[in-house]
């Protein structure tokens, strides 16, 4: 059902978008409307980041009303925040017969008309995805990369090749999309080759225990088609374990590791900082660098790197005369939006200055990466942590492993926590302050500051007194999480720039 209602040839299909500023569907967007798509949407009339993107493409997001499903409506995509039986753009719909898809399910119809890999993982689909796209885009492969997220190098969430780009010889264009665990949305992927980033607790609402978490990911993997290939990275314990038990099950799938404890073409060697820069090796590149902290996304860039590398082979191009653009490509990704982005910059009152760094970081997983790379990248910077823990259910589940993650931070102040729809916060049994009192046993330095405005100015005082001999360059300022803490380092920004 799903594919047949989303045809191979778009130009002129109109299809209607409910919760088109979702960053998903924004993304679907993009790549619909490349291909010749009629796009109309609603949504919610605050403005969020995704508006740059709709404005880019001249849609207009309309207030939700049956009156947006008009005779020409062919296809109706519809983001998960929302839901037919209360959604009037979705109602009318329902009553005109028209088909309506989730957004997930549209995914899915898309991958099938094409040859598709995707990208998946507890930590790292977003900026995986983003490096895969920026090798892609200069190797000149004919298709579209889909990201959880504005990524710099393409400008939007979503590169497309152009129109006239000659089709591969599978007589498919590619595609390369992030795929999301969560509620199992991956399922309706069709895919031919999977990147798997990591298999760890995460989502505790719907995946109580890790077992129940990783039979999720082995039946995204069972989906590969015979022969079809599986690029997982050997350092992570659970997405070994998860790849060993998907080939007792399908031996047929090929394994490809990456990493440092990989054999092979995409064995990884960690190598210097220097210049705004790490450098690494991948066995069958030589030496590589990117412009992005941390070492998980040294990992990330050899996993977009041996996928890009096994595309090559599908493709039938020789890889030797295509080294020189795959490292061009990882050079030219600077990141996205609120992956480790870097939005602003300031001096304190003392006159040193002040990095403000957003980061998506919601997992102790991420967060200890995250900042053990800022320690490493900024090595002159003093390192102050704004982090708003995102669901009761996980900080629970995860207590004493997000109290011990912030080891890199030179200064933690911790928010209240961010809470999802879903859960009812009067019943949780944890707190931003019993986090923060956690977070104390492995932190010489934690303040909990619940709002917004109490965060911001704690972190205003920090910023006033000097970095100290160790951090000659100044600070590195983050928020981080999941939530909408982001606020905070708009503020204290605000504050510096007011204040000089």
């Amino acid at each position: 059902m799903c594919d047949s209602v989303l045809p191979s040839n778009l130009k002129g299909f109109h299809i209607h978008c409910v919760g088109i500023k979702g960053t998903g569907v924004v993304a679907l967007v993009e790549i619909l409307h490349a291909h010749g798509a009629v796009i109309t949407g609603s949504d919610v009339s605050e403005r969020f980041y995704t508006d740059e993107i709709l404005d880019k493409l001249k849609i207009k997001a309309l207030p939700f009303s049956s009156q947006n499903i008009t005779d020409s409506v062919q296809l109706v995509i519809y983001s998960s925040a929302y839901n037919p039986d209360t959604n009037p753009d979705l109602a009318e719909a329902v009553k005109r017969g028209i088909p309506v898809l989730l957004y997930t399910q549209a995914l899915g119809a898309f991958s099938k008309n094409a040859y598709s890999c995707g990208v998946c993982g507890v930590h790292g689909k977003t900026t995986t995805t983003g490096l895969c796209g920026s090798i892609f885009k200069k190797l000149d492969f004919p298709g579209a990369v889909l990201a959880g997220s504005i990524i710099s190098s393409f400008g939007g969430c979503t590169y497309t090749s152009p129109v006239s780009a000659e089709v591969s010889p599978l007589k498919k264009s590619f595609f390369i999309a992030e795929t999301c665990e969560y509620q199992r949305h991956f399922m309706s992927f069709f895919p031919q080759k999977i990147i798997l980033t990591s298999v760890e607790s995460d989502h505790q609402d719907y995946y109580p225990t890790f077992k129940d978490i990783q039979r999720a990911f082995v039946d995204y993997i069972c989906l590969l088609p015979q022969g079809g290939q599986l690029i997982f990275c050997a350092d992570d314990s659970g997405a070994l374990e998860t790849a060993k038990i998907a080939f007792e099950k399908r031996p047929d799938i090929k394994m490809i590791p990456y990493g440092e404890n990989a054999d092979g073409d995409y064995r990884l060697k960690f190598g210097r900082v220097e210049g705004g820069k790490q450098y690494f090796e991948v066995a069958c590149l030589g030496e590589c660098a990117i412009c992005v902290p941390g070492k998980h996304n040294v990992r990330n860039s050899a996993a977009a790197v041996a996928l890009n590398c096994e595309l090559l082979k599908t493709y039938g191009k020789d890889l030797s005369s295509c080294k020189e653009k795959i490292k061009e490509g990882l050079l030219s990704f600077t990141g996205g939006r609120r992956r480790s982005e870097i939005v602003g910059r300031a001096k304190t009152p003392l006159g040193q200055e002040v990095i403000f760094i957003d980061d998506y970081g919601h997992h102790p997983t991420a967060i200890k990466t995250t900042l053990e790379g800022f320690r490493n990248f900024y090595k002159g910077h003093k390192i102050i942590v704004d982090f708003m823990s995102h669901t009761y259910t996980r900080t629970a589940a995860l207590l004493e492993e997000f109290a011990s993650s912030f080891e890199s931070a030179d200064k933690v102040i911790i928010n209240k926590i961010y809470a999802s729809a879903r859960e009812n916060a009067s019943c949780a049994k944890v707190s931003g302050e019993i986090l923060s009192e956690h977070a104390k046993k492995y932190h010489k330095d934690v303040t909990y500051c619940g709002e917004f405005d109490e965060a911001a100015k704690t972190a205003f005082k920090m910023l006033s007194e000097p970095s100290g001999s160790d951090y000659p360059d100044g600070y590195i300022f983050v928020t981080m999480g999941a939530g909408n803490n982001w606020q905070v380092g708009t503020k204290v920004l605000r504050m510096l720039e007011t204040k000089n």
